[in-house]
């Protein structure tokens, strides 16, 4: 690591935009994850081709590096790869809780409603068959109940964090281009994770590690390239292009949910771009994201005021405590779901139920928050 380097991240500060994104995420997450919400309209993934995820995924490889980086700064690579792996490792025992706890309330709810739908609809029949087997499969991260498969993703990718962490802080912009050439190499040979019974990761993390690397690279890098960036910022016709290519990506995704719409374009188009390439992220979603942090970091710039507003404090909050957030939203999204299959399904009933859940997220967010404050008084309180 050379000394520009080093200087450079001593003296980065915190950012809140990347708590306020991360607290979005993991609200749209939330509300993608009750089936026929009509709520879930307005997240990230209707509007273009990018989604929630893209965003987790993204603001997650740029909080890990910078708060590594940061590390190794003061205390050297060993102790922060020891850190990104006891990380590692708190994930992965969040997950374990999270699987067995949640296939086993699927379970427990639909034998006491007689409602076995769910059971398929959320992909736990193999538990059923096979608890023993599924269970060991989960233990490595081969099962695939639904709505687990984003924080499945997440740990594949940080516990590759030191390697990346590691090429990031000595070669930039080399680990950037190995990034994408993995990704492509990973395309074009179909390279993928096996899951059970069958099938393969929804999310392919060879192809999806570029998001998070990038993520990465922009948190290391981006203080260095500051004037290079807002000088491609300042130009017209880049701005003009990006909006046209959000608009266009606005246009092909409304024709899911317009056929009139549909009519009016090529079919080979809509064939092209329609149904979205989530598993292997194609490079129109990548490009899609990127445009989106084009424009968004022109109009929310690291220093504006309208983040230490009290209406974005819940927000913040929520991405501060992610995990704990995403964990009960995944439980907030099932007790959703289920009020709307077994009550009235009203338009009504889809708001309410996605404003508790969110209410109840923030307030998850909030006491872990405040959980964590009494413990370090209390700490401070011993050694004093």
């Amino acid at each position: 690591m050379n000394s520009t380097m080093k200087t450079e991240i001593a003296a980065s500060d915190g950012d809140l935009r990347i708590a306020l994104l991360l607290g979005i995420a993991n609200w749209f997450l939330f509300l993608d994850h009750i089936p026929h919400n009509a709520v879930s309209a307005l997240t990230l993934r209707n509007f273009g081709f990018s989604g929630a995820t893209d965003l987790f995924v993204f603001v997650g490889g740029y909080a890990a590096a910078m708060i590594h980086a940061r590390m190794t700064v003061e205390r050297g690579f060993l102790v922060a790869a020891t850190r990104i792996f006891k990380r590692v490792w708190q994930l992965y025992a969040a997950y374990i809780v999270l699987f067995v706890v949640y296939v086993d309330l699927i379970g427990y709810v639909a034998a006491q409603t007689a409602a076995p739908a769910i059971i398929g609809e959320f992909n736990i029949t193999g538990f059923i068959d096979h608890p023993i087997r599924t269970l060991i499969y989960g233990l490595f991260l081969q099962a695939k109940p639904l709505n687990l498969d984003v924080l499945q993703l997440f740990i594949a990718l940080m516990a590759f964090l030191p390697a990346i962490l590691f090429g990031l802080i000595r070669w930039p912009n080399m680990t950037l281009v190995a990034s994408v050439a993995f990704y492509v190499a990973a395309r074009v040979f179909d390279w993928n994770l096996s899951s059970y019974p069958d099938g393969r990761w929804y999310f392919n993390p060879f192809c999806w590690q570029l998001l998070f690397v990038m993520g990465g690279w922009f948190a290391l890098m981006s203080k260095r390239y500051t004037r290079a960036i807002r000088s491609l910022q300042a130009i017209p016709a880049l701005r003009a292009a990006a909006l046209l290519y959000l608009l266009f990506a606005l246009v092909v995704t409304s024709s899911r949910s317009i056929p009139a719409l549909a009519e009016q374009m090529p079919a080979s188009l809509i064939d092209a771009l329609l149904p979205n390439d989530r598993e292997n992220m194609a490079p129109y979603r990548i490009l899609h994201f990127l445009a989106l942090t084009f424009l968004f970091t022109l109009l929310v710039p690291r220093n504006w005021r309208g983040l230490h507003s009290y209406a974005l404090q819940p927000i913040i909050k929520c991405g501060e405590e992610w995990l704990a957030v995403f964990c009960s939203g995944v439980f907030l999204s099932f007790a959703a779901h289920f009020v709307l299959i077994t009550g009235p399904n009203s338009l009504t009933v889809q708001v309410l139920v996605s404003i508790a859940g969110i209410a109840a997220m923030t307030c998850v967010a909030y006491y872990v928050s405040w959980s964590k404050h009494q413990d370090y008084k209390s700490a401070v309180g011993a050694r004093s």
